[in-house]
């Protein structure tokens, strides 16, 4: 218990502290139940606590005097829509009567409401693309910070909340809160985060938001899509290529047979060639023998001698084809040697073109999932 010359002196300590102390408190001075003095902060005031209003029978500092003895208590929200903590002291008279109270009234304040000043400004400046930062309590905006390079001047101190407002969703279900805003909401896209905080009983008591510009992040996400949808494309054509590069490398293959087969026919006609000399040579022989058998037999054998000179000269034009068949071969053979070492090395290229087909299409997808992983991480900021 004070005195009332102690009561005055505390007026004087009162009005001093009311602006310079960290959580702003209200003083009033009581005579009885009425309201005789009162000293408010330049950011926190009670509207119902005026001079000249009697304070109810319930009232924290009636039963200070009542009971004459000094009492600290919190006020819910419900009675000044805001929670209290209050120290009331009775005064009393030089009878030892208690005649008023001293009450000083503290906002109960979350610990980053507390501190929102002070590192509000700091944070928003973290933010290369700007952001603004919010308070909410129950039901008004009570904070903001804004960068230097974002703001939305929609969001003031003292508005009401909205059911636009995702503060008053993450109120009611007590969750954190995100949305996207199109421009019609705020005039450019955001993206909005709200936390909702809480008291010691659990209860939500207040938010804090932050808003992100979005439209950055917008022009960042229809780019990824529009290259995902060009490397699709690209990557069905070098597909499609690779298929082309394999077509190609199958029918080389089959061509490299054929004429591995036409190289075994030449070898083979050049055994057929082979064949025909000796049979010539054969024949020749034969066509000698029979010439001179046909003069041993005298006139009786001229026609014999004729037909065997025929044999004979058969025998010298197929044994002069042969060098020819060979020649012919051979050149065959040339031929197809040029035309083995140009299709190997068109072998060679359809199998490095395949695989290098196969090497850019991997490539591809993976800048195309490069290109996905960046549209879902636009989606996120």
């Amino acid at each position: 218990m004070i005195s009332i010359d102690q009561a005055n002196g505390l007026k004087v300590f009162a009005e001093i502290q009311a602006n310079t102390a960290n959580n702003r408190p209200l003083y009033i001075m009581t005579e009885g139940d009425l309201i005789t003095w009162k000293n408010d902060s330049d950011v926190f005031d009670i509207g119902a606590l005026s001079v000249g209003v009697s304070i109810s029978s319930d009232s924290v500092t009636h039963k200070s005097i009542s009971e004459k003895k000094a009492i600290a208590e919190k006020i819910p929200r419900a009675v000044y829509g805001i929670r209290l903590l209050v120290n009331c002291i009775p005064i009393i008279d030089e009878a030892g009567n208690a005649v008023g109270a001293f009450s000083a009234f503290y906002p109960i304040l979350h610990p980053i409401a507390a501190a929102f000043d002070h590192f509000a400004s700091i944070l928003a400046e973290m933010f290369p693309e700007g952001v603004l930062l919010y308070m909410t309590d129950l039901q008004k905006y009570s904070y903001r910070q804004s960068s230097k390079v974002f703001d939305l001047p929609n969001i003031q101190v003292g508005n009401e909340l909205t059911e636009n407002d995702i503060a008053l969703n993450s109120i009611k279900t007590k969750q954190i809160t995100i949305k996207e805003f199109d421009a019609s909401t705020y005039g450019v896209p955001v993206l909005g985060v709200n936390y909702p905080l809480f008291d010691e009983n659990n209860e939500v008591v207040a938010t804090f938001g932050i808003a992100l510009p979005k439209e950055i992040a917008i022009q960042l996400r229809d780019m990824s899509e529009n290259l995902d949808h060009g490397l699709s494309g690209i990557s069905a054509a070098i597909e499609q290529l690779a298929a082309s590069a394999s077509q190609i490398h199958e029918n080389e293959q089959v061509l490299n047979k054929e004429i591995n087969g036409i190289i075994s026919l030449s070898e083979k006609i050049n055994q057929v060639s082979v064949f025909i000399k000796e049979i010539a040579d054969e024949t020749k022989m034969l066509g000698l023998n029979a010439a001179i058998e046909a003069a041993r037999a005298g006139e009786a054998g001229r026609g014999f001698g004729v037909v065997a000179e025929e044999i004979r000269k058969l025998s010298e034009q197929s044994k002069s084809t042969v060098p020819q068949i060979k020649e012919l071969t051979e050149n065959i053979k040339i031929d197809v040697d040029k035309v083995i070492e140009k299709s190997n090395g068109s072998l060679n290229s359809s199998q490095e073109q395949a695989a290098a087909s196969e090497e850019i299409t991997a490539s591809i997808e993976e800048i195309t999932s490069m290109a996905s992983e960046l549209s879902s991480i636009a989606k996120q900021l």
